[in-house]
């Protein structure tokens, strides 16, 4: 029986496709592309997501937000962001509730 597929695998497969050629690794022509190329491809990939959910069809559900995960995790790479780091900020967030986060940060201007 196979491990289950964790994100930590997705992780390092994507550090290890970052280092793959250009001609044989997707992961690494987004890299190539840089940070607003990933960017854009990750808003499309949500806006394919929010579709889906609308439409309530569970398998493109869950395949739009498969993109979505992988194409955020390629942008933090890019960005030098581990997932750690973006865990540790949930964290300090769920220290207080949401309304109150909300209400301590400073007025829009």
């Amino acid at each position: 029986m196979t491990a289950p597929f964790s994100l930590d695998d997705l992780i390092k497969l994507i550090e290890t496709r970052a280092l793959s050629p250009v001609d044989r690794s997707y992961t690494r022509t987004l890299l190539d592309a840089g940070t607003p190329r990933i960017a854009k491809k990750f808003g499309e990939e949500s806006v394919e997501l929010v579709i889906a959910a609308v439409g309530g069809k569970k398998a493109e559900i869950v395949a739009e937000a498969a993109d979505v995960i992988y194409h955020l995790l390629v942008l933090l790479q890019a960005g030098g962001i581990h997932l750690d780091q973006v865990v540790q900020e949930l964290g300090r967030r769920t220290q207080q509730s949401g309304l109150e986060e909300k209400a301590s940060r400073p007025p829009s201007a």
